[in-house]
């Protein structure tokens, strides 16, 4: 309930524009998934890609990509390449890319 609790907090602090108040509270909820159900888990990787969201959405460019790539990683390895999740984290680390002006690589990532 806790951790459900966080995560409601943190979509409307973010629906009403206060990500860097979302942000330790996106972070206590990821811990707290990381802990109880483990770092490969759906919803921790879910929620790893809230936090990388979340960055974006304040200019942390580079630890949002960080983080999209480990989830994209994370979710290759344990849902595989075609599954909708992992399919939606490619869109995001390109999209993210293609954002900060790295068309090259933007590119080959929403191809694959």
């Amino acid at each position: 309930d806790t951790l459900e609790s966080f995560n409601n907090l943190v979509s409307v602090l973010s629906a009403i524009g206060e990500h860097a108040e979302a942000e330790p509270h996106q972070r206590r909820a990821l811990e707290g998934l990381q802990q109880t159900l483990g770092p490969a888990h759906p919803l921790t990787l879910q929620a790893i890609n809230n936090l990388a969201n979340l960055l974006s959405s304040m200019g942390k460019h580079d630890e949002a990509e960080q983080l999209l790539r480990h989830t994209l990683a994370s979710r290759r390895q344990t849902l595989g390449d075609k599954h909708p999740q992992t399919l939606a984290s490619l869109n995001n680390l390109g999209s993210l890319l293609r954002m900060t002006g790295d068309l090259v690589e933007a590119e080959s990532v929403l191809r694959q």
